[in-house]
């Protein structure tokens, strides 16, 4: 906003017959506009990731569609209110061209930063994994969404997960009683960071160790699983996942 109103540029004093004020008040309603948008664009994304990850194409068409609704409320600004008399699709088009230009430096240095943040935090993972190793094997460690290790368990004492909206909850076995962690994350992120194959998803809200599968058992309810513990833990186990169940069950129950 500063720099349209100290520089004026494009020559937006001649295209537009306007008084300074009116300049001002033009280009901070143009510039609220533009953050406006990108603000609930945001605070939208915020809230679909936490069920379904974006990828680097996702991400890509999400900023694509933030670049042309910004481009469309400028093109009605200048048609409507400065009452532009060019073409509105040729108005669309600059529009998208400015917005694509204004928006490339700061979305560039952002895109850089967090690239570099997202390898910073890999190796921080890499490197406690392997304290992780050095110490035990069978220690499974769990971060929470911010990638932040809260949690590690020794795999033999884990039994299973239950996803309740962000959080998940981690039952194992503590001097032979059912203990619980509360961890904030979902289980799609465990599941992409597990690389052990004990533990398997079974459920939209459930995933569950192998080694602590004592029954697996098909009845009017469906196919549930049955854990080795003194009380009955039945676990169930849906259509979506079941092929995935009975293959890490099969490979599970081969020597390696």
């Amino acid at each position: 906003m500063v720099f349209i109103n100290v520089y004026e540029p494009f020559g937006v004093n001649v295209w537009f017959k306007i008084t300074r004020w009116e300049l001002l008040l033009y280009s901070s309603l143009i510039t609220l506009t533009g953050v406006l948008i990108v603000v609930i664009s945001r605070i939208v994304m915020y809230y679909l990731i936490q069920t379904r990850p974006l990828n680097t194409w996702h991400f890509l068409l999400w900023v694509l569609a933030e670049i042309l609704l910004m481009a469309l409320f400028y093109s009605l600004y200048i048609k409507l209110i400065l009452h532009d008399e060019r073409f509105f699709p040729d108005l669309i088009k600059l529009s998208i061209q400015n917005t694509s230009l204004l928006l490339l430096l700061p979305y560039s240095v952002s895109w850089l930063y967090f690239s570099w943040k997202d390898k910073n935090l890999a190796i921080a993972r890499m490197v406690q994994g392997q304290a992780v190793n050095d110490t035990s094997k069978r220690m499974v460690p769990f971060t929470d969404e911010k990638g932040v290790l809260r949690f590690s368990v020794k795999m033999e004492n884990l039994l299973y997960l239950e996803a309740s909206d962000n959080y998940v909850s981690i039952y194992y076995l503590n001097q032979q009683n059912v203990n619980r962690f509360m961890l904030r994350t979902t289980l799609k992120n465990i599941e992409e960071e597990m690389s052990s194959r004990d533990l398997v998803r079974c459920h939209r809200s459930y995933m569950v160790n192998c080694e602590k599968v004592r029954v697996i058992r098909r009845g009017k309810d469906g196919v549930r699983l049955e854990l080795d513990l003194p009380s009955a833990i039945d676990i169930p186990v849906t259509k979506t996942y079941l092929e995935n169940v009975m293959k890490a069950f099969s490979h599970f129950s081969q020597p390696d």
